[in-house]
C-alpha cells in the first residue's frame, strides 16, 4: 500500500507558489532522500488540476502536508490522503 495526497490549489496561488517553491523544496527534499516521499508533481494545468505525492507510509504523507510551506501558506485550498493499492509498484 502507498499513500496518495491529493492537493487542490487554492484560487491565484501561482504567483504565491513560485515565491515559496524555494521553502517546498527544502522541505520535502528530506522526505525523497529518506526514502519516504516516491513521487511529486503538478497535473497538467496545477491551477485546475491541482497536484499530488505519493508516500510510502500513511505517516509520513500526514506528517509532511502539516508541515508543508504551500499547505501552511495557503498556496492549497485543500488536500486529502489516500489509500492507494500500487499493483504494478508494489515495492
Amino acid at each position: 500500500m502507498k499513500y496518495v495526497v491529493l492537493y487542490e490549489t487554492a484560487p491565484n496561488a501561482l504567483g504565491k507558489a513560485m515565491k515559496l517553491f524555494p521553502a517546498h523544496q527544502r522541505h520535502y527534499e528530506p522526505y525523497a532522500e529518506r526514502g519516504e516521499l516516491l513521487g511529486l508533481g503538478t497535473f497538467g494545468d496545477p491551477q485546475t488540476e491541482g497536484s499530488m505525492a505519493i508516500f510510502g507510509t500513511r505517516e509520513a504523507a500526514e506528517r509532511f502536508v502539516k508541515d508543508d510551506p504551500f499547505v501552511t501558506e495557503g498556496v492549497v485550498a485543500r488536500f486529502q490522503v489516500r489509500d492507494w493499492d500500487d499493483v504494478v509498484g508494489e515495492s
